[in-house]
């Protein structure tokens, strides 16, 4: 039985443990109150599926959410390679028919063999059959399975690793296939047909906007890029969804667009530039009017006061007395925050408030409560001359 797709599960598990949250002390307590999963920026995963849920078809979906961009047909598919891990000792494979100017067996099971700067072709008995290089390459019928790893679309490349002893264990296939590989481990197969064509699109234009490895490998198989685990993770249903939309990209004035997306926005999604530091046209903040259907389109988090103070650790200087956020994004998700102690002022980033306090999003307001009463000790919007709240705040 298949796990369920990352999104969902992450979701489950997170729900779980909010059940869990610290208890009620008596004295001051601090709530938090917070929207969204994820990064935010661009499509939301369960906003989309919102919108096809109300009848609205995956091109308007795409659109919504990376402004004034296009679908188009891309020229040049190309091939994707997908670093699946780095293996120390050899890698074994097999459905190979071809590999260092061999003919193979697919049937047998041969491996990658590292001899000091390059690579090896063996029997899986250790008989060298032929030198590779610094890469071996082999194929079958458009599939091969690697041991330890799984059963993949297009062929295997095994690398000598710089500055170690070790192979990169790369799958190199075609953009389809990557794409089949790995749709239903970032939305659940059921999903309406609509978000799921819209989410193929968006697979496919990350794909081709991402290069994270130089001439070894193009993409990560994890969340560093999208999670792809090969012909074992496909549905019929998913791979329907990438056959209806096939060749298809998300543009922008003629190039394809990098459609990054997340779980959930809180219902509105943030411009990257308040996030990752580079203004992109086509990735600005739009509401999110759909996303409610997400389990963590908002969230609570408890602490008493001495739990605060000590998740803060680093960013604040003594316990915490109050929280002014200084300056929101348009979501309003928090950039900067003022941190008010009994030793001293601090200042933070809603990214590091987040990972302090085991938040799921930037999208927070925090809430002081002494002995059962609100106090003033959780401000939002407040500028740092006490002026004017700022744009976004609530």
């Amino acid at each position: 039985m298949r796990a369920r797709p990352p999104i969902l599960a992450c979701l489950l598990g997170i729900l779980a443990s909010l059940a869990l949250a610290p208890a009620a002390h008596a004295g001051v307590k601090w709530v938090v109150h917070g929207r969204g999963f994820g990064h935010g920026v661009g499509m939301s995963a369960y906003g989309a599926y919102g919108f096809a849920k109300e009848g609205k078809n995956y091109r308007f979906i795409l659109r919504h959410y990376y402004t004034g961009t296009k679908v188009e047909q891309v020229e040049k598919p190309g091939v994707v390679r997908v670093l699946l891990g780095t293996s120390g000792g050899d890698v074994e494979f097999t459905q190979a028919r071809r590999a260092c100017g061999r003919q193979l067996d697919p049937k047998r099971r041969y491996e990658a063999h590292r001899w000091r700067g390059s690579v090896r072709l063996r029997t899986s008995g250790g008989k060298l059959l032929a030198g590779c290089g610094k890469r071996l390459r082999a194929s079958g019928r458009g599939r091969i399975t690697i041991n330890g790893y799984g059963t993949y679309r297009g062929a295997l490349e095994a690398t000598a690793a710089e500055g170690s002893g070790s192979l990169n264990v790369v799958n190199s296939l075609a953009l389809e296939g990557y794409v089949r590989g790995v749709m239903s481990n970032e939305v659940p197969p059921s999903w309406p047909f609509e978000e799921l064509r819209a989410q193929a699109v968006a697979v496919r234009s990350i794909a081709l906007t991402s290069s994270v490895g130089g001439e070894v490998f193009d993409v990560y198989p994890d969340t560093r890029s999208q999670v792809y685990e090969g012909l074992e993770s496909e549905y019929k249903r998913t791979n329907r969804a990438v056959n209806k939309t096939k060749g298809e990209v998300v543009t922008y004035k003629g190039e394809v667009a990098q459609t990054l997306y997340s779980a959930c926005s809180g219902g509105h999604t943030e411009s990257i530039v308040n996030v990752f530091g580079t203004a992109i046209p086509y990735l600005v903040g739009v509401p999110d009017p759909y996303d409610h259907h997400c389990p963590l389109h908002k969230w609570k988090l408890r602490f008493t006061g001495p739990e605060i103070s000590n998740r803060l650790g680093g960013l604040l200087k003594g316990r915490l007395k109050r929280v002014v956020v200084v300056k929101r994004g348009v979501s309003p998700r928090i950039l900067k925050a003022k941190l008010f102690g009994t030793g001293g002022v601090s200042y933070a980033t809603g990214s590091e408030l987040m990972l302090a306090l085991g938040g799921y999003d930037t999208w927070m307001h925090f809430r002081k409560v002494v002995r059962g009463k609100r106090s003033g000790g959780g401000q939002t919007g407040a500028d740092e001359s006490g002026g004017g709240a700022q744009t976004g705040g609530v």
